[in-house]
């Protein structure tokens, strides 16, 4: 059968998607994104990224109405060699992953399905997911090859590590398999097949990692600091010219829409027996409620105007997704006069300039290390509470 674009990518005008469909345009095929998000649709449209990624505008513009088409129809799924699924599996409110959301999204999909098509799912999902879904096609009468092709790169850089990282493809059948792996090779570098339950727990691995790569630092910065010492101090004397340690990362939040939820996705597969997970989640998740402790030991909160120095997930984005930042104004809200909160990204009616937090602030708190704010002339008479250490004098906690 003859299809109109090489390539759908249902939900694509989202960090996921739109980078993956820009690049798969940008080698030379032909793109269509289906998306209900009207306004990042019109965005998309006239040429413009909805959020920050480096390098993708220019893309954009060259694509867009050429080998690129945005709509929100999802007609364009029916006309369509690929369709690349940018729907993860969510957790509930008690951090267990639902498959409920997948099955009534496919459910919904299934009538735009044309047999012979490669449907390819791109986000994180629960171990067992890829092949639920097959079996969910399957059963509807449908001959449609499912795959499982993991995305695996950092918000906002996204156009370059695509190019240059290898992309794990995964297939229910061996027609998937060749499939897949012929479509990610016209953009990346190289591929690594697995099966579907293999690409599905490396992918869910990878982020619990990082999650707990993270926590032991914060864990390590809270100790240090109980001990009234700085951790950057310690921090330099474990990695200076020291290679063992080099993987040690700073202190911070460590946020997003990934890690975390991820990380309770894997310790639910095990049978909430990941103790590594759940450790890590208390740790990362108290970070903010053990800042304020040692601030309310140190200032008389109550009196004092707080503010806010960035509230995206991580530096250099807009994106404000289960930033901790949030987690943090709201236990500050509750400790002092007022909270003040700025971010040089994120478009936020409640938020103030940069210029009127740090004059009306008494105290300041770097919530995410942009690197707008690593030059900035700080009030000398402010105190400046810096877990990232970016002004490198230390956290100022001690």
């Amino acid at each position: 059968m003859e299809f109109r674009f090489d390539v759908c990518v249902v939900g694509g005008c989202g960090h996921v998607g739109l980078p993956l469909a820009l690049s798969f345009a940008r080698a030379g095929l032909s793109v269509s994104i289906h998306d209900i998000n009207d306004r990042a649709i019109a965005t998309v449209r006239s040429g413009r990224m909805p959020f920050l990624e480096e390098g993708a505008e220019s893309v954009l513009r060259e694509a867009i109405g050429k080998r690129l088409e945005v709509a929100n129809d999802p007609a364009l799924v029916s006309q369509s060699r690929f369709v690349v699924v940018v729907i993860g599996t969510p957790v509930d409110e008690h951090l267990n992953p639902t498959f409920n959301r997948m099955r009534s999204f496919f459910e919904t999909l299934l009538p735009y399905l044309i047999d012979g098509q490669c449907v390819i799912l791109r986000s994180t999902v629960y171990p067992g997911t890829t092949e639920k879904v097959a079996k969910l096609i399957a059963d509807a009468g449908r001959k449609i090859h499912v795959a499982f092709c993991p995305e695996r790169v950092a918000e906002g850089r996204a156009m370059h590590e695509l190019a240059v990282l290898p992309q794990i493809v995964a297939g229910c059948d061996a027609q998937a398999l060749e499939m897949a792996d012929e479509l990610f090779r016209r953009i990346c570098k190289s591929t690594i097949v697995r099966s579907p339950l293999e690409a599905e727990i490396t992918k869910i691995f990878a982020n619990a990692w990082r999650y707990i790569h993270f926590a032991t630092a914060n864990q390590f910065f809270m100790i240090a600091t109980d001990y009234g010492l700085d951790f950057y101090r310690i921090y330099e004397a474990l990695t200076t010219d020291y290679l063992r340690m080099a993987g040690l990362p700073t202190s911070g939040f460590a946020a997003g829409p990934c890690l975390f939820k991820d990380t309770m996705q894997l310790a639910a597969a095990d049978n909430n027996r990941f103790l590594l997970g759940h450790a890590a989640m208390l740790v990362n998740e108290g970070l903010p409620n053990f800042l304020v402790r040692h601030l309310r030991a140190r200032f008389s909160l109550e009196g004092m105007r707080i503010g806010l120095l960035g509230m995206a997930f991580k530096a250099d984005s807009d994106d404000p997704r289960e930033s901790l930042s949030y987690k943090l104004r709201k236990i500050l809200q509750y400790e002092a006069a007022e909270v003040l909160c700025t971010d040089e990204y994120i478009d936020d009616a409640s938020f103030l300039p940069l210029g009127e937090v740090l004059e009306r602030a008494d105290l300041l708190v770097v919530g995410v290390p942009h690197r707008a704010y690593r030059t900035l002339k700080l009030p000398a008479s402010k105190p400046v509470i810096d877990i990232w250490n970016i002004y490198g004098k230390g956290t100022s906690l001690t």
